[in-house]
């Protein structure tokens, strides 16, 4: 929360230089400290950070396929910082997932660092395996992760 008031702030105060007009479609109502609570409503909480998660997690799994090193760098990287930023939503997640992102995100780097398909296939299936963990201690044991199947972006190497 505490990286998020800089950010509501301003948006807050861009708001306010309107000439105190609402923001658009009038929905963030209210006194300033009301104001900051809707907006806490729209970034929810871990459950949004999943719904990313998923989407890097897959863009890693090809860009892997493609040998598209750079890519899944980059793909490891956003991982870390939406989960960072979901942990910073409910901090309570955190022992849950300090092993996957002080093990299982540094494994991963280092595989995708040797430019190795078997190696990444590998450190990938170990990705997963810490996946369907962290969702077991979240008592969350019917969200069980597979690797994709489809692709549903259209980046490709």
């Amino acid at each position: 929360m505490n990286k998020l008031l800089p950010v509501i702030f301003i948006f807050l105060l861009t708001s306010c230089a309107n000439g105190g007009e609402q923001a658009q479609g009038s929905w963030i109502k209210g006194s300033k400290g009301e104001q900051i609570e809707a907006v806490e409503r729209q970034f929810r909480g871990f459950d949004v950070a999943m719904v990313e998660t998923g989407y890097r997690y897959q863009e890693l799994y090809w860009a892997g396929k493609d040998e598209n090193w750079k890519y899944a760098d980059y793909q490891v990287d956003k991982l870390r910082k939406t989960i960072e930023n979901g942990l910073e939503r409910r901090p309570k997640r955190a022992g849950s997932a300090e092993h996957f992102l002080n093990i299982a995100l540094p494994e991963m780097k280092q595989a995708i660092q040797k430019r190795d398909t078997a190696v990444f296939n590998k450190s990938f299936n170990m990705l997963t395996i810490n996946c369907n963990s962290c969702h077991a201690m979240e008592k969350a044991p019917h969200f069980i992760v597979k690797e994709p199947l489809y692709r549903q972006s259209p980046i490709r190497k």
